[in-house]
């Protein structure tokens, strides 16, 4: 993938303050549950026939690569701003019932992006290919269950920043939950994500 970024001098940063003080934080992520309107998308998906997880992952990806927040991350003792994230997803083996990470370049066009997962989906035999990669968000969706909190899996590191993604049985009303970490990003810019993925879901 590609790994194009810039690292930023913390010394002059405008989020010098914040990010010291949450930085080495026993646990700087956090969570936050929220609803969205998917009338318009969803209509969208049928009318082209399009895989669901596909098609919100892309949109998604695309909405929160437009906030610079979201694309910070630590590289080593740095903190880095890439110029692009990328997507990886759980994907569930139906016989074996359990899930591979698949990890996807992202693409600008939707139909680009679809094909280019389906192909990476049919040929990947390896449930994990290995560890997550720095310049992703990390998706997962549990489609079977409509739930209104989610908490994940805490990897014990405080500077794993990846937001992560996850929604569960769609309806009329739909749940999703979003972790990020406080170095980067504020409740602010949650919000602006939130408003902003609300618009292009909108669009469709």
């Amino acid at each position: 993938m590609d790994t194009s970024y810039k690292v930023i001098d913390t010394s002059t940063w405008k989020r010098k303050l914040h990010y010291q003080l949450f930085k080495d934080a026993l646990q700087p992520q956090y969570n936050v549950s929220l609803e969205l309107d998917i009338t318009k998308f969803l209509r969208k998906v049928k009318e082209n026939k399009w895989p669901f997880t596909l098609a919100f992952i892309h949109t998604a990806t695309k909405c929160a690569n437009e906030i610079e927040e979201f694309r910070y991350r630590f590289l080593n003792d740095d903190v880095v701003l890439y110029d692009t994230i990328h997507t990886s997803f759980t994907y569930l083996n139906q016989e074996t019932e359990l899930f591979k990470v698949v990890n996807v370049p992202m693409q600008v066009n939707m139909e680009d992006y679809m094909k280019l997962a389906k192909e990476i989906i049919e040929n990947q035999i390896e449930y994990i290919t290995g560890p997550i990669a720095n310049d992703v968000y990390q998706f997962s969706s549990l489609p079977w269950i409509k739930f209104t909190h989610f908490s994940h899996t805490h990897s014990g590191k405080s500077n794993k920043s990846n937001p992560m993604f996850d929604w569960g049985k769609y309806e009329e009303q739909d749940g999703k939950v979003l972790q990020v970490h406080h170095s980067f990003i504020n409740g602010f810019h949650v919000g602006k994500f939130v408003e902003h993925l609300q618009d292009c879901l909108n669009k469709y």
